[in-house]
């Protein structure tokens, strides 16, 4: 089960912090990630990692620098901090598990969450 929550509305430079409270993910579904769909647009991968194995984090070209990816491996909640954040970044966002990171950069995922407004 995936749950977003933490998107809103924010100027232009602002930031955001959206979180994905999970369970049920095992080893062989460890890949997890954050998505987003713009109006008119194709939903696409913004961040990935494997909550069980380190060094797995990569962003996608477009949010390197800005956004970080993390895991509270504690709570099971998987964030997503949004920096410097920009109107092209407006969009619904996704949290998703998948069995590998090739899965969830073909946005082909096992599970999704119900999405979370952002609006720059």
């Amino acid at each position: 089960q995936l749950v977003e929550s933490g998107g809103g509305s924010v100027q232009t430079g602002g930031s955001l912090r959206l979180s994905c409270a999970h369970s049920g993910v095992t080893r062989s579904t460890g890949w997890m990630g954050w998505f987003r769909e713009a109006p008119g647009k194709q939903r696409e991968g913004v961040a990935y990692l494997n909550i069980y194995a380190a060094n797995t984090v990569s962003h996608e070209d477009s949010v390197v620098g800005r956004f970080t990816i993390s895991n509270d491996n504690a709570k099971n909640v998987l964030h997503l901090q949004m920096n410097s954040l920009k109107p092209e970044d407006t969009a619904v966002y996704y949290c998703a598990v998948g069995e590998s990171l090739y899965d969830l950069q073909k946005v082909r995922p096992k599970c999704w969450g119900q999405g979370t407004q952002v609006t720059v």
